[in-house]
């Protein structure tokens, strides 16, 4: 074909990623000045690229495939904090848990369904489709606050998985028992129910077995192989190979979903001592292809259905934001976790994704559900996921301000530890394992401090110890004055993240002029930003290794040549 001077220089893929991610940054940039969280401005950037406004259009075939990449990296990377034991740890409540959640909202589904005078098989799917919670949704929510490795963390990615599993398995029988939902006389019978229900299962069953059984042998082995080669280029290849190999084949050869499969292969990975340097390798692509989901989102929804069914799609929300929390919450405190605990798992999983829409498709191309009702899914989505950090700030706000005691009263049956009246003491932000030290070398001299840290469970173990704890995050406005900085003779921030860290140490010098305050940094670029943002002095732990490295190396020459 002869080359068209006036021809347009791109391509549908091309177009989509470069037109999703650079709306995505402008929308996310003015989202989060206006302190409104990214997500918003990333979903937005999907409306004015959609079908449904004017000007262009993005192939939306392609933003969802994108999409689905980044769900399978976020599942590996989850999978690669997790472990079989943290999973069957929590069976107990998750299994339950989620089950009775889609219950509810089925049930509810089917009310509102009546309402609008829909058969039966209608509105199970419309209800079906608002009881599961977005993947990356929640966990974004869950990495946002470091709680993926807390109780709570891995009450809610359990529960989650529970949920994935139950959608595989209702895809797979909707067909099955369309006839019957449609009100059919002659529709399925048991054999054809059953048939299908114990072949997914199975299928499911031999994915599990053969990812422990050689996945867990070949997968560790292929990447100490790659590690030895030496090529950082290899070994971040070997990562992605894996992830996207393995939930790929997952779905090929076992009818698994891509977050499953990718999940399982993160989990088995998880066994390996490299399995956190292949957590940072993965680390840019998950965040890139995690922005394009919500893009994705974004595009599927038409704003006019706020005008044309106002009443309905209230409706669709309450179900996801109310209806669905409510259950959840119960069912965690019937299960004897505290209030916190509850909140958090109501909050999490109050918001609606990726398999919502697929459900809903498939009950439009089965004719149990009407358009108006995949719309309907479409639009309470969205409105779910922008409203979820309003949820998870209201939960914030209302942990600092409510007494974290009563909880820890119920979870530890003693009274936390009171954090006030300091003056002179020491503020240690992050109580993991350079804080851990640090606390027990300010202990062993008899220092007063205070530390503040995101894991309540941790936090509940300090307080159990004696010593003065705060449980959240130490860059929100509130804990630095709770830990009363403005009196404190000195901040050491031991968290690893520096970008965090730099927000903390700006506040606090905000509040405290004179205050040393020393942090930790992996690289001179790190360095640089907390000392731009008033750090006295930033320990870089490459800096501090080489050096001891050195003496070492000295003293044993010395001792050698004596």
């Amino acid at each position: 074909m002869p080359h068209n001077g006036s021809m347009e220089h791109n391509t549908p893929l091309i177009s989509t990623i470069v037109a999703g991610l650079v709306l995505a940054f402008g929308f996310g940039l003015v989202a989060n000045r206006i302190k409104v969280s990214p997500l918003v401005g990333y979903l937005l950037a999907g409306v004015v690229i959609g079908p449904f406004t004017p000007g262009y259009v993005a192939d939306q075939g392609l933003a969802n495939e994108l999409a689905e990449i980044g769900i399978i990296l976020l599942m590996f990377g989850v999978g690669l904090h997790f472990s079989l034991k943290d999973l069957l740890a929590v069976k107990a409540i998750a299994i339950p848990g989620a089950i009775v959640q889609i219950a509810a909202a089925s049930v509810m589904g089917v009310g509102l369904g009546y309402v609008l005078g829909w058969p039966i098989g209608g509105g199970l799917v419309l209800g079906l489709a608002l009881s599961v919670a977005s993947t990356v949704v929640l966990l974004r929510a869950l990495q946002d606050r470091r709680l993926l490795d807390t109780d709570r963390g891995r009450i809610a990615i359990g529960w989650l998985i529970v949920e994935d599993l139950a959608m595989v398995l209702t895809l797979v029988l909707l067909p099955a028992l369309a006839g019957i939902l449609k009100g059919d006389a002659n529709g399925a019978g048991w054999q054809e129910v059953l048939w299908p229900l114990g072949l997914t299962l199975g299928k499911v069953a031999a994915f599990m077995a053969f990812m422990l059984i050689v996945g867990r042998r070949l997968i560790p082995w292929l990447l100490h192989y790659v590690a030895h080669t030496g090529s950082r280029e290899l070994f971040r290849l070997a990562v992605l190979a894996i992830s996207l190999g393995v939930a790929f084949g997952a779905a090929m050869l076992f009818d698994v979903s891509l977050a499953l499969g990718a999940f399982f292969a993160g989990m088995i990975l998880a066994e390996s001592e490299l399995s956190q340097r292949a957590a940072h390798e993965t680390l840019p692509l998950r965040d890139a292809f995690a922005v394009l989901f919500f893009v994705s989102v974004g595009m599927l929804v038409d704003p006019s259905i706020v005008l044309r069914d106002p009443l309905p799609l209230l409706a669709a929300v309450l179900i996801v934001i109310i209806g669905k929390s409510i259950a959840a919450f119960l069912i965690v405190r019937l299960f004897g976790h505290p209030n916190m605990t509850a909140l958090t798992i109501s909050a999490s999983l109050a918001q609606i994704g990726e398999f919502s829409f697929i459900l809903a498709g498939l009950g439009v191309s089965l004719g149990l559900m009407p358009e108006r009702g995949r719309d309907l899914v479409l639009a309470a989505a969205i409105v779910s996921i922008m409203l979820n950090p309003v949820m998870f700030v209201l939960l914030d706000r209302w942990s600092a301000k409510a007494s974290e005691a009563d909880d820890k009263l119920e979870a530890e049956g003693k009274l936390a530890v009171p954090v006030h009246h300091h003056d002179g003491h020491v503020v240690l932000v992050g109580h993991g394992r350079v804080g851990g030290v640090v606390s027990e070398a300010l202990k062993r001299d008899g220092a007063d401090f205070v530390v503040i840290e995101h894991d309540n469970d941790r936090v509940a173990k300090l307080q159990q110890d004696g010593i003065a704890a705060i449980g959240g995050n130490a860059a929100a406005p509130e804990m630095l004055e709770e830990a009363e900085i403005a009196s404190a003779r000195g901040l050491l921030v031991a968290i690893p993240d520096a970008f965090e860290g730099g927000q903390i140490v700006a506040k606090a010098r905000a509040l405290n002029p004179t205050l040393p305050i020393i942090a930790r940094a992996h690289s001179a670029e790190e360095v640089a930003h907390l000392k731009t943002n008033g750090a006295s002095v930033v320990i870089m732990g490459e800096d501090e290794i080489a050096k001891a490295m050195i003496a070492r190396l000295g003293a044993n020459t010395s001792s050698a040549s004596s």
